[in-house]
């Protein structure tokens, strides 16, 4: 007999993901009991502990009136980093661009300086600690970027750091290859892409560590021809594309990753009609960052155009020196008041559209019977409550694998 892991009994509601009639599938006074890690049953709570009794469970847990809702899906992130960049948010409040930031040495290259010099340890021990605040906050799945290397050496150890990470932590780490995430000080794109493609994707593809490969196609960065290069090379490589696009202007990113046929685009800040239908066709989601936004000071991505014409989207935090916050809670509330989604609507793209992003709709995202048992339990009655409460974190408990790895912490 399969023996009973966890039951989570008397939620106020349990959101099990996407609806079909409805924005959410979601159940009221309601349960989940859990076997093997998995997804056994979802209900009312009647049916479930009929079939799934109390006493029988290693983990009991009394939701006492709380909202249930799938572990969020962090599907775009840079948060294994170096150093402090506070003084340029300051700057940048004070009206300097984020590229001119940049142009001055600041920005991803003032990162770059640091990681290079900071030693494996201390790298690992910096994305534990954020992987250990993403988690209070009911983040299970994460996807982590390099780019903070711009050389062979030091993007080959940042991916291993982030492996190891994945390994210790109970946060599922999806590695992503970004070598073309900045132009070094040191040459110009041309030849710093052919470094990319002739030395640091077939380094990476020989240590197979990592998922993903992604560019920054933006203007004074890749060019669209340069990121497709870089794409492309990756894909024989046996890595799956995901761009940067349109984040600073519109340069083409979007058609170029429905054109090689990305997973995901990204940022999407300056995306119009066509963009939109080319993403759409091709099956590429789009992943909104309304953080970055935030912190730029610019306009929001236009998620309810997006979202109007059928699309799924997701929402991430992108979480790095020049976003920071961790917080999946405080990305969706963003999203309901900067870019117009229900809270229903922001709350499937942080969990359900996260997974289609990262290729994962059969390991995180929702909490259908069979799936990995991903739980976050909000210490409020309402899964609305997650943006409401905004600024604070709801998430009490939360269950990775149906196992508890985070109670009481809020």
């Amino acid at each position: 007999m399969t023996e009973l892991t966890t039951i989570v009994h008397d939620a106020s509601e349990i959101v099990v993901g996407p609806g079909t009639d409805a924005p959410l599938e979601r159940y009221e006074n309601a349960a989940i009991a859990v076997t093997d890690g998995r997804v056994a049953a979802v209900g009312p709570t009647g049916e479930i502990t009929d079939e799934y009794p109390v006493e029988n469970a290693t983990h009991a847990i009394d939701a006492n009136g709380r909202s249930v809702i799938p572990g969020f899906v962090d599907s775009h992130t840079h948060a294994l980093f170096a150093g402090d960049r506070s003084d340029e948010f300051a700057a940048k409040l004070g009206g300097e661009r984020y590229q001119e930031i940049l142009a001055e040495g600041g920005g991803i290259l003032r990162t770059v300086r640091a990681v290079r010099e900071a030693s494996d340890d201390e790298l690992l021990a910096n994305v534990l600690s954020h992987l250990d605040t993403m988690l209070a906050h009911g983040t299970t799945t994460v996807e982590i970027k390099s780019g903070y290397g711009l050389d062979t050496e030091t993007e080959l150890r940042m991916l291993d750091v982030i492996r190891r990470a994945g390994e210790s932590h109970p946060v599922d780490v999806v590695p992503t290859f970004m070598g073309a995430h900045a132009v070094p000080e040191e040459t110009d794109a041309d030849a710093y892409t052919d470094r990319v493609i002739d030395e640091q994707l077939p380094a990476v593809a020989d240590q197979g560590v990592a998922e993903f490969c992604d560019v920054f196609c933006e203007e004074d960065v890749f060019s669209v021809e340069q990121s497709r290069r870089v794409l492309e090379a990756g894909l024989e490589h046996g890595l799956t594309p995901k761009v940067h696009a349109e984040e600073f202007v519109r340069l083409g990113g979007a058609q170029l990753a429905a054109e090689v046929g990305a997973t995901s685009a990204d940022h999407l800040l300056h995306a119009n009609e066509d963009d939109r239908a080319a993403l759409a066709e091709a099956g590429v989601t789009p992943v909104l960052l309304p953080g970055t936004a935030l912190s730029l000071g610019a306009d929001y991505a236009d998620a309810r155009a997006f979202l109007d014409d059928g699309g799924w989207v997701a929402v991430a935090t992108d979480f790095n020196p020049n976003c920071y916050s961790q917080s999946m809670g405080f990305a969706i509330a963003l999203a309901c008041v900067g870019m117009k989604m229900t809270p229903a609507e922001a709350l499937i793209a942080g969990t359900h559209g996260g997974a289609r992003a990262l290729d994962r709709t059969d390991k995180a995202g929702t909490l259908r019977e069979g799936m990995p048992a991903d739980v976050a339990i909000v210490d409020a009655p309402s899964h609305v409550h997650v943006p409401y409460n905004f600024g604070v974190n709801t998430v009490e408990t939360v269950l990775k694998g149906g196992e508890p790895v985070q109670r009481g912490q809020r």
